[in-house]
């Protein structure tokens, strides 16, 4: 198979939570643990940091790496889901994983998938840790896929555990409360590791103690530490509650690395040029000024939410879809209710229909034309924006994959 058809089969043959959602999960570590000893446990073999949380977790791990990248170190990169490539997920010092490295490792591990039915994301993420592990990075920065306790990528013992906050997303599987949410990410807390809390929560603060005091660490909390102003390449003015938590986990990481003011300094105001970076307050244009965000629970559309307030511009426009498992009625009402709406459904099985978007929408006094396609739906809004408006483009990672 070359690569393209190899990427078709892992899309069609093995179960993935970005189509399909919670059918795709295996919700157990035993197909993960015993796949990582048949690679000859690779998760050994290089130093790590995880990372997980509700949001922020992707923007986080960016800026560690492009940190630890500018401190002269070789800096491994496992983040999910992908926007336009699946190489996107596997990065060293900001270069993708090639194609005939993902093509050899299915060919190879292909019969091994099958006999163990193996998911997506358990295959990704020994892809990764094998990768890791050949080109003997100095430290890999490995995100969450979805909770944390019983994510794939929990096998590993790293330096650090980083989480930097908690909120009502994936309920159907973590839990519909603040502390079933935060005991599940908090699962990520190893014997004798520290670990960084980026936001302190009363909500989730006794849950995470609780644990961090059976496993014999601490929690640091990043937000109530004192740390000097940096420029970031990242616009989003939510972004400055991830950077506690990244420099939080960087003085944490002092005795085994060195990483001086300079580095620091470099590594935040180049991440997007370090590690490639997408969908993050990204701007698309100038004028009218279009942005895209991945933001997708209400907690992160409450940051982007944020954001507009702070913008400038004559009218807002907003193009927005989202998927099923979302519990929209939270996002929908605290929208603005002056902006212009251009209701879509992303190309996933997963999307909710524009036609229910907009019905759903109705009711929180929230107007606009639906449209079939992600595309159809930016060119009215580019179409219909004069040059001083504001066009947002979000509510899924499926919508701004179709658009950058």
């Amino acid at each position: 198979m070359n690569y393209e058809e190899t990427l078709h089969w892992l899309f069609t043959q093995l179960p993935m939570f970005q189509t399909q959602g919670k059918s795709a999960l295996n919700n157990k570590l035993d197909n993960i643990v015993k796949f990582c000893s048949y690679l000859g446990s690779p998760e050994r073999k290089f130093k790590s940091i995880h990372v997980a949380g509700t949001n922020g977790k992707g923007s986080s791990s960016h800026m560690m790496a492009s940190v630890l990248q500018s401190a002269g170190y070789k800096v491994g990169l496992f983040t999910s889901p992908h926007l336009k490539d699946f190489r996107e997920r596997i990065r060293i010092n900001g270069k993708s994983v090639s194609e005939d490295m993902v093509v050899s490792f299915v060919a190879q591990n292909k019969p091994y998938f099958e006999a163990n039915a193996m998911s997506f994301f358990e295959m990704t993420t020994g892809m990764a840790f094998q990768f890791f592990a050949d080109e003997q990075v100095d430290v890999a920065v490995v995100e969450v896929g979805l909770g944390g306790r019983l994510d794939c990528t929990n096998v590993i013992i790293p330096e650090v555990s980083l989480i930097t906050n908690i909120g009502l997303d994936h309920t159907d599987i973590l839990g519909g409360t603040y502390e079933k949410i935060a005991f599940e990410k908090g699962g990520i807390i190893k014997e004798g590791v520290p670990c960084v809390v980026s936001e302190y929560q009363s909500e989730t603060a006794l849950v995470f103690e609780a644990v961090a005091k059976d496993k014999h660490t601490k929690i640091v909390y990043a937000s109530e530490q004192l740390f000097k102003d940096y420029v970031l390449d990242l616009t989003g003015s939510y972004q400055e509650r991830n950077i506690k938590g990244v420099l939080a986990v960087i003085k944490v990481l002092q005795g085994a690395f060195c990483v001086v003011e300079e580095n620091i300094v470099d590594g935040l105001a180049n991440v997007v040029k370090n590690t490639g970076l997408m969908g993050r307050w990204q701007v698309l244009h100038a004028s009218p000024k279009v942005v895209c965000d991945t933001g997708h629970n209400k907690e992160g559309m409450a940051y982007v939410i944020e954001q507009l307030n702070v913008e400038e511009y004559n009218r807002l426009h907003m193009v927005l879809g989202f998927v099923q498992e979302k519990e929209i009625q939270g996002v929908l009402a605290m929208l603005p209710k002056d902006a212009v709406y251009y209701f879509t459904k992303p190309d996933t099985k997963r999307a909710i229909s524009e036609i229910e978007l907009q019905q759903q929408a109705k009711k929180f006094t929230l107007f606009g034309e639906s449209y079939n396609s992600v595309q159809a739906a930016y060119s009215a809004a580019f179409e219909a924006a004069k040059e001083d408006d504001f066009i947002f483009v979000g509510g899924s990672n499926f919508v701004v994959a179709e658009i950058i």
